[in-house]
Formats: C-alpha cells, sequence, structure tokens
C-alpha cells in the first residue's frame, strides 16, 4: 500500500487553472517559482502573449533560469485569423517538442484554454484537441503540466487531477480602470 502511494506521488500531475477571474497565470507563476526552488527544470509557454511585448513575469524568469517563451501574436482582434493561426500551429509544433524531448519536470502551456477556445475562425487544424488530450495522456512519467486559461473544455477537464476556477467577485475593470502595469502585465 505504502509502494502504491509512493507511485502515485512520483507521476506527473495535470493541474488546470480556468474561470473567468483574475490569477489564473499568476497561479501558475507562483508554482514555476516553487518548482524551480525545488531545483525543477521548468518551462512555460505563453500561447496567446506575443515576444514583441514584455511582459513582467519574462523578466526575473530569466534571472531565476525558468524558461518562458511568449509564442502568440496577441489578443484575436490586433491581428488576422491567418496570423493566429500560423502561431497557434507553431506554439503547438513548439510545445509537442519540448514536452516529449525537453527534459522538463514541469511545463506550464498558459492561455491554451483560450487557444482551444478561439471560436472566431477555425482552430482544429493547427490545434487539435484531440493531440492536447494525446500529449497530456503520453508526456513523461514525472512531468507536471499546467494549462491555464478561461473556458477550459469538459475533456481537458476530465483528464487533470486538479481544476482550480478563478470566479470574479469584483474587479477594478467594472470601475473603468485598465489593465496595470505590474498587476496585469
Amino acid at each position: 500500500m505504502e509502494e502504491l502511494a509512493e507511485n502515485k506521488a512520483k507521476r506527473g500531475l495535470t493541474l488546470v487553472y480556468t474561470g473567468d477571474g483574475k490569477g489564473k497565470t499568476t497561479a501558475a507563476l507562483g508554482l514555476a517559482i516553487r518548482a524551480a526552488g525545488r531545483g525543477k527544470r521548468v518551462l512555460m509557454i505563453q500561447f496567446i502573449k506575443s515576444p514583441e511585448r514584455t511582459y513582467g513575469e519574462k523578466i526575473p524568469f530569466e534571472k531565476l533560469g525558468i524558461e518562458i517563451v511568449q509564442t502568440g501574436v496577441g489578443f484575436t482582434w490586433t491581428k488576422t485569423p491567418e496570423e493566429h493561426r500560423e502561431a497557434l500551429k507553431s506554439a503547438w509544433a513548439f510545445t509537442k517538442e519540448k514536452v516529449l524531448f525537453g527534459g522538463y519536470d514541469v511545463v506550464i502551456l498558459d492561455e491554451l484554454n483560450n487557444a482551444l477556445s478561439i471560436d472566431k475562425f477555425p482552430i482544429e487544424d493547427v490545434l487539435p484537441l484531440e493531440e492536447v488530450l494525446d500529449l497530456i495522456q503520453h508526456r513523461s512519467k514525472g512531468m507536471h503540466l499546467v494549462i491555464t486559461g478561461r473556458s477550459a473544455k469538459e475533456e481537458i477537464i476530465a483528464c487533470a487531477d486538479l481544476v482550480t476556477e478563478m470566479k470574479p467577485v469584483k474587479h477594478y475593470y467594472n470601475e473603468g480602470i485598465p489593465a496595470v502595469k505590474g498587476i496585469e502585465f
């Protein structure tokens, strides 16, 4: 019985942070710091954020040795559908390579849920849900996956070990206060 519990403790977990409230990426960032503090090799792949902008999390992560890669082109309304599709296709190929062959202990797929939920243009051919589920199931035994973003698919939730839903109770956006540097980005 004790051996069974030990083997389960060594298997990689799938954690999902979803919901309409603030804090999904922030929770994943905290987890990344904790894992790095324990000597784990961590990679964060950001599916929507663009490398053309500087995000606050990237600066200290580089100093801490946590790899963070922005693969997106920004919000869906800032570029053409084809630009987004090409970015998602490239991001997904990069993700598969890193998850299957990168040797990481923790991989964070930031805003993957958002990407999978795009309905303004077709994405299934460049970011197939079935391939995502297959990757979750067939990653290396001890790798932890963290998946963030609104609108998590039921299939992702079903295969997760932990799902936390961020629920908005009150937000300063509703008072007309825009995104705050150092808080949102």
